[in-house]
């Protein structure tokens, strides 16, 4: 319980300042810009992911076609691919000084008209190339675990494939493409460094500003707050997308949709339609930065012996490790606590701790600083001299409390799903053997945790690693890692230094993406 307490308290905290404080702080005089401009990414991003990803589900799913096995699995890499690292990836082959419109100058003269690249619409098409595969997983499972049977009936019924798919199967398959939306709008929320490419200014940007720029926690806060309603906003409408209907089925674990064969033309050109999006966000990105690491191995780009470059992983590689191990051990401390405990407070406090990884970063950045403001406040008035103050300004503190608070949530969902294997027979024979808490988890639990304990471990890894928006609001003068430094280099045009860093992010954050695909293809070969 005091676990849930204390990940769900600076969340809390964002919104009680904004409430004592509403009216008193000063705002943006943009703050409405902000806000419509932000309302129209989600709305971009939520329409380009939802056609991708559930065209690309039903193409995989419903047609089989050269590379279908292939794409249908490889479709997932662009997870790995974090949206600022495809964002300056994108600039400097479309804006004004890359390849392609110096090549359409060249061909056509220097009056050729162009779309604007750094605008909201060059922002959407990149987050939505890399957020679109929350939303195929989830259409894609959904569509594989529909039985054959509802499909064969609408067929009967005199229905095509057209009108079967539009009326039967996507609205029963509505639960997962809500989900996979809310996942796609909390991160494009999230996310302030894509967006600041693009010279496109959200509410999350105007956090990441105001704090920075004048240290106005205050006003920081209620911006906060701002996202936060977009957040809670985002959640509400997926409660409304999935509606009080109920979608049950019969024979849901049955052979699936049978899949129609393309052949010729229509069948290479389903082909085409996938390998086009897959190398738009995977391939040619990961390419164009190998290309830039390798040319810079003479010096000229970013040096793989530059001590700084050592620096800046050591200090990702730490903060990840350090992360990584709290959170498994709140995870595991959870998780036991919930199967000995068992009691709905036990339950809400284990729901708790899922708070600031469904909140934007920004949210729980800002209310960290005013947990530990009010720390400090309360530590002077007991007469300890200097507080807390230190531990945002002069340390690493602030960081490793924020991530903690976010990324608990994946390590509990990982560990949490191990517990479930745990037959709750085998914890209490070892009770009535006079076995106590402390050493049924460590003989008893632990043993058979480590597949979940690894997975949870991996995941926060990764998730810290690529982290960018809490490390470049909280951290002290001088701490720097991979994730700011690629942003830092790409904001200045340095496009080739940025490229070793950032391809060691894509890398890393590939681990995960196999474990994912492995775990899909174990658990009843969903992707065929």
């Amino acid at each position: 319980m005091l676990i849930g307490v204390l990940v769900a308290a600076p969340i809390l905290a964002v919104v009680v300042d904004g409430l004592v404080n509403a009216g008193s702080a000063e705002l943006p005089d943009d703050v409405g810009a902000m806000t419509l401009t932000s309302i129209w990414l989600l709305l971009g991003v939520g329409i380009g992911t939802s056609v991708l990803g559930i065209g690309l589900a039903w193409l995989t799913t419903a047609f089989d076609f050269p590379l279908r096995r292939l794409l249908s699995w490889a479709l997932v890499l662009p997870l790995a691919m974090p949206a600022y690292i495809l964002g300056f990836v994108f600039l400097s082959t479309f804006d004004v000084a890359g390849p392609v419109q110096t090549a359409l100058r060249d061909w056509f003269g220097d009056d050729v008209w162009v779309p604007q690249v750094r605008s909201l619409g060059g922002a959407v098409v990149v987050m939505s190339l890399t957020l679109y595969p929350y939303v195929y997983l989830m259409a894609r499972a959904a569509f594989t675990e529909q039985s054959a049977r509802t499909f064969d009936a609408a067929r009967s019924l005199g229905a095509g494939r057209a009108r079967t798919f539009w009326q039967v199967l996507l609205p029963l398959a509505r639960p997962s493409l809500a989900a996979g939306l809310a996942l796609v709008m909390m991160e494009t929320l999230t996310d302030f460094a894509t967006v600041q490419y693009f010279n496109v200014q959200t509410v999350s940007v105007g956090v990441y500003l105001v704090w920075k720029g004048s240290y106005d926690l205050h006003s920081a806060t209620q911006l906060a707050a701002l996202v936060l309603l977009f957040a809670v906003a985002v959640l509400a409408g997926e409660r409304m997308l999935r509606g009080g209907a109920r979608f049950h089925q019969r024979g849901g674990s049955g052979e699936g949709v049978a899949r129609v064969p393309l052949h010729g033309v229509r069948g290479w050109l389903a082909c085409l339609a996938g390998l086009v999006v897959l190398g738009a966000a995977f391939v040619l990105p990961v390419l164009r930065l190998a290309t830039w690491a390798w040319a810079g191995r003479d010096g000229s780009g970013t040096d793989p012996l530059d001590a700084r470059f050592g620096d800046y992983i050591a200090n990702s590689v730490s903060l990840a490790l350090v992360v990584a191990v709290i959170c498994v051990l709140l995870a595991v401390v959870i998780g036991h606590a919930q199967r000995l405990g068992g009691g709905a407070l036990v339950r809400a406090a284990g729901q708790a701790t899922t708070f600031g990884y469904a909140v934007p970063g920004a949210v729980v950045g800002i209310g960290v600083l005013i947990v530990m403001a009010w720390s400090d406040d309360a530590l002077v008035a007991l007469g300890v001299e200097g507080g807390t103050g230190l531990l945002i300004t002069g340390s690493v503190i602030g960081i490793l409390i924020a991530q903690v608070v976010r990324f608990v949530a994946p390590a509990h969902q990982a560990v949490d799903a191990s517990y479930a294997k745990i037959a709750p027979s085998i914890t209490g024979s070892a009770l009535s053997l006079g076995a106590g808490p402390t050493r049924v988890l460590a003989r008893v639990h632990l043993p058979q945790l480590r597949s979940g304990v690894t997975v949870a471990a991996v995941l926060v890894l990764v998730d810290v690693i690529k982290e960018l928006p809490l490390v470049l609001l909280l951290r002290p003068f001088g701490f720097t890692t991979v994730s700011v430094w690629v942003y830092q280099l790409a904001r200045e045009n340095f496009w080739e230094k940025a490229a070793l860093p950032a391809l060691l992010i894509v890398v890393l954050a590939l681990v995960p993406v196999f474990v994912l695909i492995r775990g899909r293809e174990v658990r009843g070969r969903n992707l065929p």
